[in-house]
């Protein structure tokens, strides 16, 4: 069996993630599901009609998914600004289920480390 690529985890990160921002109410404008392209989901908050850029990122253990690239982020709420929208950011962690230390392989159980949406600005 072949291992997940990095292609793959970003797919289930968007998934994952895409349902939370539904059941938050959001609607989507736009989504984009290349590795490394962002905003991955370009949506509305339908209460006040507030334009949202939402980045998804999706890494593997050991590497910690709520964190990330400070400079490059600069650059994102600077694109984001330019538009009137609010930048949000969901980190999605992977994890072989049967060992930490091993590549998911294709249809493996694997443990999902996700703390949720966070507001940066």
């Amino acid at each position: 069996m072949e291992p997940l690529s990095l292609q793959d985890l970003h797919h289930l990160a968007m998934n994952h993630v895409g349902k939370e921002l539904e059941k938050q109410g959001f609607e989507f404008i736009a989504i984009n599901s290349q590795l490394k392209k962002h905003p991955q989901f370009v949506c509305v908050d339908k209460p006040t009609n507030t334009l949202h850029f939402v980045m998804v990122q999706a890494v593997m253990y050991p590497e910690n998914p709520a964190e990330y690239d400070v400079v490059f982020m600069e650059t994102f709420i600077n694109h984001a600004k330019t538009k009137n929208a609010k930048v949000l950011f969901a980190g999605v962690g992977f994890a072989n289920a049967i060992d930490f230390e091993k590549p998911i392989l294709q249809n493996q159980d694997y443990i999902i480390h996700y703390e949720g949406i966070q507001t940066i600005l």
